[in-house]
């Protein structure tokens, strides 16, 4: 039996989109405002984060509701190591602390896999077609923030292995679509692309910290300027 399942998943998650999409780090970030720690913090938590749903997926190939959405052409652990290498250097893998949020993510990914494999069907779609929608949009965003270089740290949203990204997205979702699913396992893998929103948002929030000092940083900066910029005016006055 399937399900239309691409549809379930737009529809079930619009709230869980918006909600995320609103949270201080990525409402500046849209914004144009990245702070470059905050950001390779993030790029820390999705090399863990995506280093092990590609382990599991990769585990799951001939099950039969993850294998086929098993597309080696949307996965992200190898750009996500050369992300790694330009922020934090060579020994990177030294340095890698991820936040409590991204192991509370990791965990969720590895017990859904082992206990209920077909609910990694919703962190699949909710992470890589997220992804690969707004890739190029958040590239350019990154890009000129930080003042980077076409390449330079933001291969994350570079997806060679895929020439016609709309083409594949219609691909995708026919594949969810023919999932060998009933009604009750949908209404279950929507129900975890939401809490796969959820995990997403407390990441997010962690980096927050961060972005909010350094912002504060400017600001203060920007004010400090103005002060003595004024209190020359009135000296010279």
């Amino acid at each position: 039996m399937s399900v239309a399942l691409a549809s379930q998943l737009r529809e079930g998650t619009k709230k869980s989109h918006t909600m995320a999409e609103n949270t201080g780090f990525v409402s500046c970030f849209l914004k144009g405002v990245v702070d470059k720690m905050s950001y390779r913090r993030l790029v820390a938590n999705l090399y863990v984060l995506y280093s092990a749903m590609e382990e599991e997926i990769g585990r799951l190939k001939d099950h039969p509701v993850v294998g086929p959405i098993a597309f080696d052409a949307l996965n992200r652990k190898a750009v996500l190591e050369q992300d790694m290498a330009f922020y934090f250097g060579s020994d990177w893998r030294q340095q890698l602390q991820p936040t409590p949020g991204a192991v509370e993510y990791v965990n969720r990914v590895r017990q859904v896999a082992r206990e209920t494999p077909e609910l990694l069907v919703g962190h699949h779609y909710t992470r890589y077609i997220g992804d690969l929608s707004g890739g190029q949009i958040l590239k350019n965003i990154a890009q000129k923030a930080m003042n980077l270089g076409e390449h330079d740290g933001l291969r994350f949203y570079e997806f060679d292995a895929i020439d016609d990204e709309k083409a594949f997205k219609v691909n995708y979702r026919a594949t969810l679509d023919h999932l060998p699913i009933d009604q009750a396992t949908a209404d279950r893998i929507v129900e975890e692309a939401n809490h796969a929103f959820h995990l997403n948002m407390v990441m997010f929030q962690e980096l927050e910290g961060n972005l909010i000092a350094a912002i504060g940083k400017v600001l203060f900066g920007f004010l400090t300027r103005r002060q003595r910029s004024g209190s020359t005016e009135v000296v010279a006055a």
